[in-house]
């Protein structure tokens, strides 16, 4: 077998999908394809914490895609369709207690997940509880325009999963996540946001495979029409740094790539709640699919 047949059959061999939240997840790249965080979730504000109170959030999408690439970007020769919608809520507290002149914050996020998946005429379903993700941060408001925030996210292997399953909705794996997130945010003006993350993944147990290390980053770029709402682009950009290893083993030309750009708009009531809408399609993509994805984010006040 040549060596471009043998990475397709491993890319093929390797198809399960482990959703959780992660619409933009893929299936090659990394044990299974994707990554355990949701590309391209976040929206305007990313990095502006609320002020200290409890508060509902919900996350919902659509990611379709019918083209899986290789490691140079092409369309691999195969029947491929990807179906995975995602319903999330999540709850924040930020606290009023300081730390490293901060506000402590934290936050725990459950995905539901709906995933379909067919290769080849192979065809499975999925519905439940993904990988749950859970935070611990600090927020800082620098002035009435500039906020940061640092956080420690904590992805568990709690969503479904089979080494010989085709869609799986969990990754088998614990992942730890180091996030940094700003925003300028000009009620009369230009916006601007970005929430650099770093993916450090364990072993899979049952198949001791390590996927490689993630780094991605969610972005917007708008301008504040009225204090109400503001109108700009959004998306992400994701790059895998080291490699996978399969039984201690390197696995070669398997490093994913993506990114992704579309309209975001975002509503704001000034009165605690707020609805952030998007859509993203992928480019530039290697070793993963490429798709599309609607995003809604809103914040509910109690």
């Amino acid at each position: 077998m040549n060596t471009q047949a043998t990475h397709q059959s491993h890319l093929l061999s390797g198809i399960a999908l482990a959703a959780g939240l992660s619409l933009s997840a893929g299936v090659t790249a990394t044990e299974g394809g994707g990554s355990i965080y949701p590309m391209g979730a976040e929206n305007f504000g990313m990095g502006a914490l609320p002020p200290a109170g409890v508060y509902p959030l919900l996350y919902a999408s659509s990611y379709k895609a019918d083209r899986l690439n290789d490691a140079n970007g092409d369309a691999l020769p195969v029947d491929f369709k990807l179906r995975a919608n995602v319903i999330a809520p999540r709850l924040l507290w930020v606290t009023e207690q300081q730390l490293l002149g901060g506000q402590l914050f934290s936050a725990l996020l459950l995905p539901l997940v709906d995933l379909d998946v067919t290769v080849n005429g192979m065809h499975q379903s999925k519905r439940g509880l993904g990988d749950i993700d859970l935070t611990l941060g600090v927020a800082y408001h620098h002035n009435p325009y500039l906020h940061t925030a640092f956080s420690i996210d904590v992805f568990a292997p709690t969503g479904r999963y089979h080494p010989n399953d085709l869609a799986n909705i969990g990754r088998n794996y614990w992942t730890v996540q180091p996030v940094y997130a700003a925003s300028y945010l000009d009620p009369h003006g230009f916006n601007a946001d970005i929430k650099l993350m770093y993916d450090y993944n364990f072993e899979n147990p049952d198949t001791d495979y390590r996927s490689g290390q993630e780094f991605h980053f969610d972005y917007a770029l708008g301008y504040c029409l009225t204090p109400n709402w503001v109108v700009g682009v959004g998306g992400y950009g994701y790059k895998q740094l080291t490699d996978d290893e399969r039984n201690g083993m390197t696995v070669a030309n398997n490093r994913g790539q993506a990114f992704a750009l579309g309209p975001s708009v975002k509503y704001d009531s000034g009165k605690g709640f707020s609805v952030n809408l998007k859509y993203q399609h992928e480019f530039a993509v290697e070793n993963r699919p490429e798709g599309g994805a609607f995003w809604v984010k809103a914040v509910l006040p109690l």
